[in-house]
This record gives C-alpha cells, structure tokens and sequence, in this order.
C-alpha cells in the first residue's frame, strides 16, 4: 500500500527525464497512471520514436498499471483525449503532473517569433489546456456529489522564478505557469482541488547542456545530487490525499533539498499621500531600495 494506492494520475511529458521518474514514482505508490509523451526532441521536433510505451512497459513488469497517451497537451483535442484516456482506461482522474516542455534557447535580439511562440505553445499553453480539461470534470464530478481530492502540479523553474540569460522564452512561459498556479488554486479550491507547482533543478535532457560541468553523475555508490528521482517524492506527494490543505504553493527541489518559496511580498513603501514629482519620485525610489533585499542573480548574468 502506497500513498497513493488506487489513485489515477496523469504525467505529461512522461517517456523521459523528470516525467518518466514521476509515473514511476507514482505506479511504485500504487496509482494507476497515464503515461502522455509525444516522442519529440529536446527542440520539440518529431523524434524517431513514442518512448510512452516503454515507461508503461516498465510500470507492467513491476506488477503496476499504466497506459499510454501520445496525443499533442497543447491542442485542445489533445488536452480533452488526455482526460478521456484516464476516465475511459481507470475509471476516473485524481492527479495531473503537467511536465511536458522543450527548449528553444536564444539571446533575445536573436530569438524569432517561431521560437517563442513553440516554447509558449507547450511550455505556458501546455499547462493551461490540460488543466481546464481536468477541471471541468472534477467541477463536474462536484456538481454531481461525487468529489474528489483532486491534485495538480505544475512545472516551473528556477528560471521562471529568476530569469536565466539566453532564455527569455522559457522564463516568461515558466514564470507565467507560476501565474497560472495561483489563479487555479484559489478558482478550483471550492471543488476540492488543490493546485501547486515545483521548480525542480535535474539531469535531463533539457538541462545537461546548461549544466553540463555541475551536473556529472557521481562514482558508484555516491549521492546523485542532480538524478530526476530526487525530485519525483515531493511531487508524489503533492498528488496525494497526504497533502491535504496545501495548495497555491510553489517549491524548489534538488537534490535531498526542499524550499518553499516566497514570491512577490510588499517590501519598503513610500506615500506621499498626493501625486509625486518624477525628481521627488526618484528620491523615494532610491530611498526605498536602500532599505529594499537585493534581487537574486538572474542565471547566467555576470
């Protein structure tokens, strides 16, 4: 018995890297899970092959249940067959892990159009549809008396939450998740959903290159700080009954280190009680970051 024994849940993005660890963290806790990966590139161009089948054939043969979903999160026919596929093949849907993403990485006066609408398509747009398409049937299945401790939990980043150099689109599309994540925890609370995303730091094919010299895998029997399944037990249980009343919250995870994260709070304030002149505006200013935290770094700024 898991902690999550008897639960259905869907990983998007799940034939490699962090999502792969996460439907296997899962089936390992006894959920019934959807495995969606649409086999592309890191660059999300098709790739050569659907690796979806070979996490289900791995759930099987450790005695779990799983089936495969390789349909597009960013369409809305996609979004909804995703949906279909939990309650059509388990009965129902309890969890959703939104995970699925690539990289398109440019310095912005070299990033085109292209580039940051695909990144905004799967990264921001692939959150929001599967998300509407799961809370329209836990609203549903309230409306109707039968609800659920449903669980969403959605993929952000370090860069979403800092900015990362080179990677103007995907700090926007991660930054606008975490956006997203707040709206739909305080708009789906009163159907018994909660909803909290992560900003996990791991080895996968997004992030080798970035962090190729800090992300070596350790000797053999060392703690691999950067593996994907560091991460996996956190988001496990967030998509748990466990993790009752939390929810419009954001973590970081790496490693064995957890971090609730603290957005954006009122910090030093000047009123003037009538409208400023820009001179007398620009003397507060100065004023109040005086008494203000410096910002964090953006990655890779120097």
């Amino acid at each position: 018995m898991g902690i999550v024994d008897g639960r259905v849940v869907i990983v998007t993005g799940a034939g490699r890297g962090l999502g792969r660890a996460h439907a296997l963290a899962f089936a390992a806790e006894g959920a019934r899970v959807v495995v969606n990966d649409l086999g592309v590139g890191v660059d999300g161009r098709p790739g050569p092959d659907s690796p979806a089948s070979l996490v289900v054939e791995e759930i099987r043969a450790r005695g779990g249940e799983a089936v495969a979903h390789g349909g597009d999160i960013a369409s809305e026919e996609g979004a909804a067959s995703l949906v279909d596929c939990a309650v059509s093949a388990f009965g129902g849907l309890d969890t959703l892990v939104n995970n699925a993403g690539f990289l398109r990485d440019r310095m912005l006066v070299n990033l085109g159009e292209a580039d940051w609408d695909a990144v905004m398509r799967v990264h921001l747009k692939g959150h929001f549809l599967p998300l509407r398409a799961a809370a329209a049937w836990w609203r549903a299945e309230a409306k109707a008396g039968r609800p659920r401790a449903a669980r969403v939990v959605n993929t952000s980043s370090g860069a979403g939450l800092l900015g990362s150099v080179g990677q103007g689109n995907y700090s926007a599309a991660k930054a606008g998740i975490l956006g997203l994540t707040l709206v739909a925890a305080a708009e789906m609370d009163r159907y018994g959903v909660q909803v909290n995303a992560i900003a996990p730091a791991a080895r996968t094919r997004m992030t080798e290159q970035t962090f190729a010299e800090s992300m070596a895998a350790p000797e053999e029997g060392g703690f691999d700080a950067m593996a994907p399944e560091n991460v996996s037990p956190l988001v496990v249980w967030l998509g748990s009954e466990e993790s009752a009343g939390v929810t419009g919250r954001v973590f970081e995870a790496e490693g064995g280190r957890i971090t609730v994260m603290e957005g954006w709070r009122p910090g030093p304030t000047a009123d003037r009680g009538a409208r400023w002149t820009p001179s007398g505006a620009g003397a507060a200013v100065t004023k109040l970051l005086a008494d203000a935290q410096p910002p964090q770094p953006v990655y890779g700024a120097r």
